[in-house]
């Protein structure tokens, strides 16, 4: 009945130690790592290679794309490396793939100085401002949709998506479940909470990505066959797939990147009973901002936050009540238990070693 994939993009430290972003790394710096990890053909044609031929792989470099005067990439501004695993019919499966090819990321990663770490915001950078400016046919190109004209926003964000179907469900179905998760984000995104670093220092919150990010972004996207089963939003709520395997595909983008799969496994069970709650009303066709921001700066600290967080588990945990899967929730509840998120962690490091590429450093324990 439900499928399952997950897209987990990876940050790093180079052979110095600096956070490797757009400003000191090349695309070929990237490229080497991902032409040493194998290709399975029997991914395909599930997984989406792209205009680009980026995304050959399971892993595929993460960045902004430069155009010619025509359709023509020339280049790739690298921000990391994406993971992506194929769509798997049980939870499980998809955290054992996307472990695997994490292991095998950091193998070859490291054989060319490269260190994965954790973080959701580029902790040094607050703009992408690209170099040399957008040509006229760039322009053009990236005012032919709102996640287009907001493009520059990713290059500083590191983030999963979770995706989720749901076999027989119809497009108004499908899209009512993306307006009820869209409702919902800002209750559970601090589950993920991982970037509360801005500028070379300790941010006033848990995540800057969530702060910046959703309102101008999207928090869920649900991929429908026909032009005409759109929906006209800013941010987008539902796009046209570029593949059949895309049909029906609900992706929840609003959580911050966790190093610990078993928040992943966590997460995608919580949505997976709001998928078969049908208690919960809440629906939004765009992401609520002001919310988003409220909870990107005091978390479950805010009563608000934290009471709704409660509903919405309970729900799903009710939802889910016969189903194995109910089990995976459980370190959800601790965090809600103590009102941490993994961003208090990152913060308590920092405040002890006082570096925060050395915090950085003591993420992705089990790599």
């Amino acid at each position: 009945m439900f499928s399952f994939g997950i897209e987990h993009e990876v940050a790093f430290l180079n052979h110095e130690g600096k956070f490797a972003d757009f400003s000191r790394t090349k695309f070929a710096d990237f490229n080497q790592i991902v032409e040493r990890l194998p290709t399975y053909p029997s991914d395909y044609p599930q997984l989406r290679v792209g205009d680009a031929g980026i995304k050959q792989k399971r892993w595929y470099i993460e960045g902004f794309e430069r155009f010619e005067d025509s359709e023509n990439v020339i280049e790739c501004v690298p921000k990391g490396i994406e993971i992506r695993t194929t769509i798997n019919s049980t939870i499980q499966n998809a955290i054992n793939e996307l472990s695997e090819s994490f292991r095998l990321l950091c193998e070859n990663a490291i054989n060319f100085g490269f260190s994965p770490v954790l973080i959701s915001f580029n902790p040094y950078y607050a703009v992408f401002d690209p170099q040399p400016p957008l040509n006229d046919y760039e322009i053009k190109w990236r005012q032919t949709s709102p996640e287009r004209q907001t493009a520059h926003i990713p290059m500083l964000t590191y983030g999963p998506d979770l995706n989720i179907s749901v076999a027989g469900l119809s497009t108004e179905g499908v899209i009512d479940i993306g307006r009820k998760l869209t409702y919902y984000s800002p209750y559970i995104v601090p589950f993920s909470y991982s970037s509360p670093f801005s500028q070379g220092t300790l941010w006033s919150g848990l995540s800057v990505r969530t702060f910046i990010r959703t309102g101008k972004r999207p928090a869920v996207m649900v991929f429908v066959e026909k032009r005409e089963q759109l929906i006209d939003s800013v941010p987008s709520l539902t796009k046209i797939a570029r593949i059949p395997a895309e049909v029906g595909r609900i992706e929840f983008k609003a959580f911050d990147s966790c190093d610990d799969f078993t928040i992943y496994a966590g997460l995608l069970a919580l949505l997976k009973g709001l998928v078969l709650d049908k208690t919960l009303l809440g629906r939004a066709t765009i992401p609520d901002a002001e919310k988003h921001q409220m909870s990107a700066k005091e978390g479950f600290d805010n009563e608000d936050i934290l009471a709704t967080a409660k509903q919405v588990l309970q729900a799903s945990e009710i939802a889910l009540f016969n189903d194995p899967d109910v089990h995976l929730l459980a370190p959800l509840k601790v965090m809600l238990e103590k009102r941490e998120t993994p961003a208090h962690k990152l913060i308590q490091v920092f405040n002890r070693v006082g570096s925060i590429e050395e915090a950085l450093l003591q993420t992705y324990a089990f790599k």
